[in-house]
């Protein structure tokens, strides 16, 4: 079975999730293509807590969509257990800084 990317160009990804997370939880938000609209997209947010049964769960909902990336954004070591188990998922995660999140251009930071 061939794997279909639908990275682009521009850098942009298809399929992501982003986390940002906390001590006691993970606040999700994950963009995928809507499917009747042309270049449309869906936008879910929910919180998870930190529980490695919740994150398991999490990282089966994101393998069930076909996610190509998860970006994580955490305050000291709380994005431990979400990256190993997520990666253990199979699923592309990346632990980015937030500071760098903030000052991507053209795109403000709303948490």
């Amino acid at each position: 079975m061939e794997e279909l990317r639908e990275d682009h160009d521009d850098g942009t990804v298809a399929r992501v999730a982003a986390i940002d997370i906390a001590k006691a939880s993970g606040m999700v938000c994950l963009r995928v293509p809507h499917d009747t609209i042309d270049g449309g997209r869906i936008q879910q947010v929910w919180n998870v807590a930190s529980t490695t049964n919740a994150i398991l769960e999490l990282g089966d909902k994101l393998v069930c969509q076909g996610l190509e990336r998860v970006v994580m954004e955490a305050t000291g070591s709380y994005w431990r257990p979400f990256f190993y188990l997520l990666e253990a998922r199979g699923l592309d995660c990346w632990l980015v800084n937030a500071r760098d999140v903030k000052n991507v251009p053209g795109r403000p930071k709303t948490d």
